[in-house]
Parts: C-alpha cells; structure tokens; sequence
C-alpha cells in the first residue's frame, strides 16, 4: 500500500479518524508493518507494551491474562489494540494470537506522542474523542452497578 492508502486506512479507525489528515500522515510514515503467521503470538499478557496495533488485514484472538473462560475476542481489520499504550506506560491486558495469517500496523508511544506534540488540534480531537468514550463507559458502568445492587437485594 501506499502513503494515500495507509493514510485512508487510518481514517477508518475510529480512535485515530478524528486526528486529521496530516497528523495521520506522520502516523503513516513512522509506523512499521508487521506480517503474522496463523497462530503467531503479537504479544503476551504481561509485557510492557510500548505502541499500538492497527489490524490491517486477517484478524487476532486476545485472550486475557487469566485461565478462567470467556475472556477471549477476536478482532479484525481496523480494530487499534493497545490504545492506552499509545498515550501511556501500561502493560499488556491480554496475549494476542493470529488466528490466520494477519498484518499489523505497529504504531510506537515514541511517535505517537511526537505527532500530538507537532499538531496540537490532533491532540485536542484526542482529548474530546477520550472524554466522550469516557462518559459513555461511566453511564455504561452505573448501568451494571445498578443491576448488580437490584441482584444482590434479591
């Protein structure tokens, strides 16, 4: 794929849509592609993570980092894994596995943080894109908090 083509690729991931044309296209040029094979590991639950990854094509299970089951999913093109990475020491939350043959995007936190710093209206979209996911999640979580205390009255 080319510059163009990459570029409209990140378009279409949500969590980096609203960054703009030019920042996606520092996104573009700095970041590495990476090409699995079926059943290749990406990474462990556990490991420092240091970036991102855009699928590209095929597609990852992650499972998490404990025994106990349905604590899989499976993820296709345009899913971003490991957004907080991108902003953030952290580690990962899960291992992720091809489940046929796939293509990453690697974005590093190193260039991410040095697009948002070169084009503060990215990092402003960022940060209102963040704030609205996160409202979103707290009224999500009250909802189950208040199904949970309905549950334990009963």
């Amino acid at each position: 794929m080319g510059l163009d083509d990459d570029i409209a690729f990140f378009e279409r991931v949500p969590p980096l849509a609203a960054l703009g044309k030019q920042a996606l296209r520092i996104l573009a040029i700095g970041a590495e592609t990476r090409h699995l094979q079926s059943g290749a590991v990406l990474f462990y639950a556990g490991e420092l993570a240091d970036g991102g990854y855009v699928v590209q094509e095929g597609s990852l299970l992650l499972e998490a980092g404990t025994l106990s089951e349905g604590n899989e999913i499976t993820v296709g093109p345009g899913t971003l894994v490991g957004e907080l990475a991108l902003l953030t020491n952290t580690v990962c939350q899960a291992t992720a596995i091809a489940k046929e043959p796939t293509v990453v995007v690697r974005i590093s936190r190193n260039l991410f943080r040095k697009m948002l710093e070169g084009y503060p209206a990215a990092a402003e979209k960022l940060r209102e894109s963040m704030t609205e996911r996160l409202q979103v999640w707290s009224t999500e979580l009250a909802g189950v908090k208040r199904v949970l205390e309905t549950d334990e009255k009963h």
